[in-house]
């Protein structure tokens, strides 16, 4: 099927060894470059993410060059290109070895990501259905707060933002990349919210109860968040607003007792800086200086 579109794009194929010369025979007669990787669930309870990680980096960097005005960039730059959310991840990995488990929240103007490093509580890993890598990321497509924002719009129905903001119609008609009135600041702030919380609901698991002959079981599924000892913000929205730390204060509140959210006990961090993303890369070559740089921009001393 992915074939038969004809995008001409790169196919990285990480699944059924036993599949793997089927793959690579119709990748070649298609035309398609194809990257063959061991499979990231090889068996049960067994996850191997980390060489599809580094072959998507790879073909990211290969293909990337061919962008407008990336070619350029690639005469200047000798190292690694990485990708935003990439490289805020692995910002977020070494900081989940200086401090412990951690989610950072990055809303942007046409996406919000999210990644946590965690391993989660032993007591829900003993029910986990399905095995989670320790580092996982979501980029979701459709949540951005300038780009994406009728999407939001749309998420919350326009009649809801209304009872709030009278005046959306008009904050919308005059929509800027950056809010220059208090007004705007506090539509974009219900924005990030809304991005921050969907996110959230998209990235965790929950627990699951069902029925059998011996009684009632629980079981869990997706990323649990309850180990998380620091919640962080990033990127334009969750740096530079006023209320920043209260929209982020509201993930810990959220959702019902079966979600795996955070808990009351996680505190609030801010990339104040706004720099997590380059530290990410400096963190590649340099990781003490970039782990100082971090720990500044989040005010940690």
């Amino acid at each position: 099927m992915i074939l038969s579109m004809g995008l001409n794009i790169p196919v990285i194929y990480a699944g059924n060894i036993e599949n793997q010369e089927e793959v690579r025979l119709m990748c070649e007669e298609a035309g398609n470059q194809v990257y063959i990787v061991e499979n990231v669930y090889p068996k049960i309870d067994t996850l191997v993410v980390e060489p599809t990680r580094k072959i998507i980096q790879d073909a990211f960097e290969e293909h990337i060059i061919h962008a407008p005005g990336m070619s350029k960039v690639r005469e200047l730059v000798k190292g690694p290109i990485i990708p935003t959310p990439g490289a805020v991840m692995e910002a977020a990995r070494v900081l989940k070895d200086e401090l412990g488990d951690l989610v950072v929240f990055d809303v942007g103007g046409a996406t919000t990501d999210v990644h946590s490093v965690t391993n989660g509580s032993e007591e829900i890993n003993s029910i986990l259905i399905n095995p989670e890598p320790e580092a996982k990321r979501t980029v979701e497509g459709d949540l951005g707060v300038y780009v994406n924002v009728n999407h939001v719009v749309e998420k919350i129905g326009i009649d809801n933002i209304k009872k709030e903001f009278p005046d959306a119609d008009e904050i919308l008609a005059n929509y800027k990349p950056i809010p220059k009135t208090d007004r705007e600041r506090q539509f974009v702030e219900r924005m990030t919210t809304e991005a921050v919380l969907t996110s959230l609901e998209r990235h965790a698991g929950h627990l699951r109860y069902f029925y059998t002959a011996s009684g009632k079981r629980t079981v869990a599924e997706g990323k649990d968040l309850t180990a998380i000892k620091y919640i962080i913000g990033t990127g334009g929205a969750l740096t530079r607003l006023p209320h920043k730390k209260e929209i982020l204060e509201k993930v810990k509140t959220h959702g019902k007792e079966q979600e795996l959210y955070p808990t009351l006990a996680a505190k609030i961090l801010i990339d104040e800086d706004y720099i997590l993303s380059s530290l990410g890369v400096l963190s590649k070559s340099y990781r003490e200086d970039a782990v100082k740089l971090m720990k500044k921009s989040l005010r940690i001393e």
